[in-house]
């Protein structure tokens, strides 16, 4: 059965590449194969689960080249490895408007919040969780969306809630969202996305 040949973005550690390579080992993601894991930091050790899984792991300097030549080295790799979605997973940079627009509808992103609650711009890692204290909300979560020119703006793909407990902190509530939303709904998503796209284009 083909696959959809997926390239994983990453800048840090990689637990959700790790959620979504386990659960493709475990054969959750039968539409679905990583075929290469692209960090923008030399030293993430998420290109080490990478290499531990036996998946091609890229570094792409980006403090570099900037942006624009950073993006051109992106999809040169990406169309020589036939890729056809990609997953930011931890990928600290904005992406821009040409190269979404390039790759609409197949480039996913997950969210430590229920968007649109502490989403945009300067919302990431303890940021969210912190925000989500400091207004009260008893429930929280994690979204997986399209990625388009506006952060965390893209289509809504899927979410999962996670309750906030009494004497929560940034941290504890970060540990919970990812183990109990983050890397259970990343691997769904991928492979329901993939599944559509076989469906859509076929299975050449």
């Amino acid at each position: 059965m083909r696959k959809i040949k997926v390239a994983a973005l990453v800048s840090g550690g990689g637990t959700n590449l790790q959620a979504i390579l386990d659960a493709g080992a475990r054969g959750e993601t039968p539409s679905a194969e990583v075929a290469v894991v692209i960090s923008d930091r030399a030293g993430a050790y998420a290109l080490e689960r990478a290499r531990e899984a036996g998946v091609e792991a890229l570094y792409i300097p980006f403090t570099d080249l900037g942006r624009e030549a950073f993006e051109e080295r992106l999809i040169r790799a990406l169309q020589e490895r036939n890729i056809e979605m990609i997953v930011l997973a931890g990928f600290m940079r904005i992406l821009s408007p040409a190269f979404t627009a390039r790759y609409a509808d197949r480039i996913l992103n997950i969210h430590p919040s229920l968007i649109p609650s502490f989403c945009g711009e300067g919302y990431y890692g303890l940021r969210v969780h912190r925000a989500a204290l400091d207004y009260g909300v008893k429930v929280t979560g994690a979204t997986v969306h399209f990625v388009n020119e506006v952060p965390d703006g893209g289509r809504i793909i899927m979410q999962r809630a996670v309750y906030i407990e009494d004497g929560d902190t940034p941290e504890t509530l970060q540990k919970r969202v990812m183990r109990e939303a983050e890397w259970v709904i990343y691997p769904l998503a991928v492979e329901a996305v993939a599944a559509k796209m076989l469906n859509e284009y076929g299975e050449k």
